[in-house]
């Protein structure tokens, strides 16, 4: 009788479980056909309101003059394109749009711009005698993969890379691979794509200083420059900052300079040169010098420590001002002769007559060269030049010492 009792109350179960099942599937039947009909209401009543949102917008936008932040023209694929432009020129990124478009591509790495310390303007001290070395990480950044001899370090900072996956990221178009490729392993160095954006270094409220000049001067995120765009760029800002144009001496500035960002004689400047340029101007104009070194790595500051001691032969600890703008120079030392010498202002080319202002300073001049300078005021004036040598790009981005 037991058995014949646990039979029953088995196939009691099963017919029990086989019930809720099929009320279960009935009610997820039930609840999809109400969500989709539920859905087909809500867009029908969204209709006039998307509509009258978007008449809303639409005239709002033509109270504004026809004013966006590209200064472009009305709203389309290219205001489209132009708005991807300013959000990566906001948040740090130079991924081309077709590049994220990529199924199999890696996620870009977030990026955080750094924000200034209560102590960023205090000095550092970096002691001479004691070299830091720093090494190398031991596996990929974007992978965190070790695979020894494949891996491209960053002559900056101490990150390493895998050339195939920086190609997936998207970063670094076939070019600039094999320039990694072929200069990562040699004296030269390569930077990494962190390292290589000197527009990284600024903080968001500097960043959206820069940006507002940008977009108050028509400058389109991502795009070449000529010698008149320059031109006008620098008369606005002047026009802006000191309420005057410039002068021919400062137009020839901006001519020499512009020459010195297009060392390959193009016609134009590339905006990553133009945008290193400005974002060098931004850090001299808002940070101090100590705040400066803060940015330099260890690689950096052994590297100019190496400098240094070699100038300073008699191991007194100084080395002379003379000195001091040729170690200035030599971070550039990666650079072609032709694209320094473009650094030169056409306002001092030539020669000087006797009776010129420059020359009657050639005395005071000279007293200068040999001037004493120590470790700590070497470091701190050479802080920007170091910084400025950054990028991979044989450009110009500051002017030298002369």
């Amino acid at each position: 009788m037991g058995v014949l009792m646990s039979k029953k109350q088995s196939v009691d179960k099963v017919q029990k479980c086989t019930a809720v099942v099929s009320a279960f599937q009935s009610g997820i039947k039930d609840r999809a056909a109400v969500v989709k009909q539920a859905e087909g209401d809500t867009e029908d009543r969204d209709v006039p309101t998307q509509t009258s949102t978007g008449d809303e917008e639409k005239s709002a936008e033509d109270g504004k003059g026809g004013e966006t932040e590209s200064g472009s023209g009305p709203s389309g694929p290219s205001a489209s394109v132009n708005q991807e432009a300013w959000s990566r020129l906001r948040d740090g990124k130079g991924v081309e749009p077709e590049d994220l478009e990529k199924s199999h591509q890696l996620t870009p790495p977030a990026y955080v711009r750094p924000k200034r310390e209560a102590d960023d303007d205090q000095p550092l001290e970096v002691e001479l005698a004691k070299k830091e070395q720093p090494k190398s990480d031991e596996m990929c950044d974007v992978c965190e993969v070790w695979t020894a001899d494949d891996l491209y370090p960053c002559r900056i900072c101490t990150r390493v890379f895998h050339d195939g996956c920086l190609r997936e990221l998207g970063y670094l178009r076939a070019e600039a691979l094999q320039e990694m490729r072929d200069t990562a392993h040699t004296v030269t160095g390569w930077s990494c794509y962190y390292c290589d954006n000197l527009n990284l270094l600024l903080t968001d409220e500097e960043m959206y200083s820069l940006m507002e000049t940008f977009k108050q001067c028509k400058i389109i995120p991502e795009s070449c420059l000529v010698s008149d765009e320059l031109l006008q760029y620098h008369h606005f800002v002047s026009k802006q900052q000191f309420d005057k144009d410039l002068t021919d001496e400062q137009e020839e500035e901006v001519l020499a300079q512009f020459a010195a960002l297009d060392p390959d004689k193009k016609g134009h400047i590339e905006w990553s040169d133009f945008l290193y340029f400005e974002s060098l101007a931004v850090l001299r104009k808002f940070r101090t010098e100590n705040s400066l070194v803060r940015l330099l790595t260890a690689k950096e500051r052994d590297a100019a420590r190496l400098v240094f001691l070699g100038l300073d032969l008699d191991e007194d600890g100084l080395i002379t001002r003379a000195e001091c703008r040729q170690a200035q120079q030599s971070w550039f030392n990666k650079l072609s002769k032709d694209s320094q010498s473009c650094n030169v202002s056409i306002s001092h080319v030539g020669p000087i007559c006797e009776s010129s202002p420059a020359s009657s300073s050639s005395e005071q001049s000279k007293t200068d060269d040999i001037r004493p300078t120590s470790w700590a005021d070497f470091l701190r004036e050479s802080s920007i030049y170091i910084l400025a040598a950054r990028p991979n790009s044989t450009a110009m981005h500051i002017r030298l010492p002369l």
